[in-house]
C-alpha cells in the first residue's frame, strides 16, 4: 500500500494527525496563567507578571519591557 493509499483510510472523513476527529487529545491545552503583583524597576509601578518574583532581577512593566527590549 503506497502513501496514497494510506492518506484517506477514514473512509472520507476528516481527522487531525492524533486521529481523533475534533476530540481533543488534552495536549496544548493551556491552564489559565496565574498573575503575581511586582513593581516595575524602572517607572515604579505596580504590575502583574506571569511568574512569582523571587527579587534577583528586574522586573518591568508591558511598556518598560517593550522600551528594555533591543529593536532588530
Amino acid at each position: 500500500m503506497s502513501y496514497r493509499d494510506n492518506r484517506n483510510r477514514s473512509g472520507g472523513r476528516s481527522q487531525n494527525r492524533s486521529g481523533n476527529r475534533g476530540r481533543s487529545s488534552g495536549y496544548g491545552q493551556r491552564r489559565p496563567v496565574e498573575l503575581h503583583k511586582a513593581t516595575c524597576a524602572k517607572c515604579k509601578q505596580e504590575t502583574e507578571v506571569p511568574f512569582k518574583p523571587d527579587g534577583s532581577r528586574p522586573v518591568y512593566c508591558r511598556e518598560c519591557f517593550q522600551q528594555q527590549k533591543p529593536r532588530y
